[in-house]
Formats: C-alpha cells, sequence, structure tokens
C-alpha cells in the first residue's frame, strides 16, 4: 500500500487470540491496512490463517511490554491471557501484560491524532453485590487472591488509561467485555463453553463446579466485535462501557444445553467451587444501547450451534 493512499491503518495487539483474529478479519473486511501484532503467549497463528492471505494484513511478532514501534490511527489492545488457566499459570506475565501494555499504549499514543480502544474486562467487578453490573459499579476484587493478576491489572491499566485521557487528552475507549464465546476458542483454556464442548464431543462428563447454579451471560464472538467497532466509530466515549449479552444462564442450563447440541452422551460430574468464583455475572448494557444501539443478534442456542461444529472440525482434524 503506498504512502499517498487514504486506507485506515488499524494495530490490533493480541491479534492471534481468540478475539484479537476475529477482529482483524472484520476490520479488514471494513477496508482497513491492518497490522496484527502477538507474542503467542496464548495466541495462535492457525488463527490468522485466512487474514494472512490477505495483502493489507501484516503480522509484527511483539510483545506490549516493550515500546511499540508501529503506528496506527486506530489501536484495538486486546493483549493479554483472558482465561483462568491461562491467566493463572503465569500472573507476573498476566499482570505486567496488562500494566505495561497500557503503560506503552499511552507513550506511543500521547501527542499523536489515535484512537485506543481498550479490552478491558467484566472481571473487575469481581464477585459482584450489584447485579446487574453497570459501569457505575466500582465492584468487589479479592486484590490478592488467585485471580487477581487479571483483575486487578486490568483495574489498574484502566486506571492508566483513564489519567491519560485527563492529563494528556488520549482518546482512551474502555470495553468491559463480559464472557464471550465462538469459534477458535482454544480447546484448553479452561472457559466453560470450550470446557463443556470439548468434554461433550468426547462424551466425557462435564465438569460444573459446585452446583451449577452460578450465572453467567455468553455474548457470541461476532456480536462483540461489531460492539468495538461501533465504539471505535463515535465521535468521543467517556468512561467504560459493558459489552456483551444480558442474557443470564445458569452453568447448569449451559451444560444441558452442550450435551443436547452434541447429542452426546456425557454426565455431570460436580466439583469443589474455585477460588473467587463469581456467583453471579450478567451485563447492564443500557449505556451501549444508548450510546450506539448495540443489542447482541446471536442467541446462545445459535452461537453454539456455531461454535461446537468449529470445535467438531478442529478436534477431528487432531484426531490420528
Amino acid at each position: 500500500m503506498g504512502l499517498g493512499t487514504h486506507k485506515r491503518t488499524a494495530l490490533v495487539t493480541g491479534a492471534a487470540g481468540f478475539v484479537g483474529s476475529h477482529l482483524v478479519d472484520r476490520l479488514l473486511a471494513e477496508g482497513f491496512e491492518v497490522v496484527g501484532m502477538d507474542n503467542l503467549m496464548t495466541g495462535d497463528l492457525t488463527n490468522l490463517a485466512g487474514a494472512g492471505r490477505d495483502p493489507h494484513f501484516h503480522f509484527h511478532m511483539g510483545d506490549v511490554r516493550e515500546p511499540l514501534n508501529a503506528y496506527a490511527e486506530l489501536v484495538f489492545n486486546f493483549a493479554c491471557p483472558a482465561s483462568p488457566v491461562h491467566y493463572q499459570s503465569d500472573p507476573y506475565a498476566t499482570l505486567t501484560t496488562s500494566v505495561l501494555g497500557a503503560l506503552r499504549l499511552v507513550e506511543m499514543a500521547r501527542g499523536r491524532r489515535c484512537t485506543v480502544v481498550h479490552a478491558s474486562t467484566s472481571e473487575v467487578y469481581g464477585d459482584p453485590n450489584v447485579h446487574p453490573q453497570p459501569e457505575s459499579y466500582w465492584g468487589n476484587v479479592n486484590p490478592i487472591g488467585e485471580r487477581a493478576c487479571y483483575d486487578e491489572g486490568k483495574r489498574c491499566a484502566e486506571t492508566l488509561l483513564s489519567d491519560a485521557r485527563r492529563d494528556w487528552g488520549l482518546d482512551a475507549r474502555l470495553l468491559r467485555i463480559f464472557n464471550t464465546y465462538g469459534p477458535r476458542m482454544a480447546f484448553n483454556d479452561g472457559r466453560v463453553v470450550s470446557n463443556f464442548i470439548v468434554q461433550a464431543l468426547q462424551n466425557k462428563p462435564l465438569t460444573i463446579f459446585g452446583e451449577g447454579a452460578q450465572t453467567r451471560s455468553f455474548c457470541f464472538v461476532d456480536d462483540l466485535v461489531e460492539g468495538a467497532l461501533r465504539v471505535s466509530r463515535l465521535e468521543k466515549l467517556d468512561g467504560p462501557v459493558n459489552l456483551g449479552n444480558p442474557g443470564e444462564f445458569t452453568i447448569a442450563e449451559l451444560a444441558a444445553l452442550v450435551i443436547e447440541l452434541t447429542g452426546s452422551k456425557s454426565t455431570i460430574e460436580n466439583h469443589p467451587m474455585p477460588a473467587d468464583d463469581p456467583r453471579q455475572r450478567r451485563p447492564d448494557i443500557s449505556r451501549a444501547q444508548a450510546l450506539f444501539d448495540f443489542e447482541p443478534k446471536i442467541d446462545l442456542r445459535a452461537g453454539l450451534q456455531k461454535t461446537i461444529e468449529d470445535f467438531r472440525e478442529r478436534l477431528s482434524d487432531r484426531s490420528p
């Protein structure tokens, strides 16, 4: 692409991850020149197989904790392990990716006319005492627990970007992302949707923590990406915004639906609850609805069918 063209450039950190790779595909479809950066700590280059065939996609092996040399008009920061198995396996890397990654973004973007769309998380709300969770809720987080490397890392990143916005006018936009699922999720990421689908397709018992009465709200990845793009198109965004699907299901209900849709012979196996596991999680998306008419389109049954089809295909490719 020549320097004289007007094609907008977007940088996606964490580009080889589950959500990051879907975002890359969507940006390419929207006509962007896209630079994807990842250190492959949890990302997988096969997620970028389609993007890699597009001449307007450029992959850069790099770590957001190091000074960022790439420049783009629009930056999506999705670099951080985002599942309990991954972020607890190296808590130091998780915390520093969130905090130093935000700091490097501030250093890169300060004084430049670029927009930073930062992937924060519903985990900033911790085990919530307010339900559903609005952006005004400050959360109930254990700062020294096993999940704190992720929860507090994301909270600190929000602080850094918010201070940069106040002090230096950085155009930083904070997305608080709730449970997201879909094709390309890692098999071994420890998330409940991927766990259940893999177990069901292999006719193994579905592992439920506690009695399965804890609730989650599941947003299909295409809906999440649509929300992120709508945030990037706003003239401005003050303060964080929740992105997720407000449909609320118990874990036991999710397990039953996965068994039904896979036609599995799996049974249910109950395990003790992990530390600091939220009892309920549901986004209040009224702010997103008011600001940019955000409304998830894909219900859980339809999204699970798409995800199961993808998992079935990838698992069969791995079979000897």
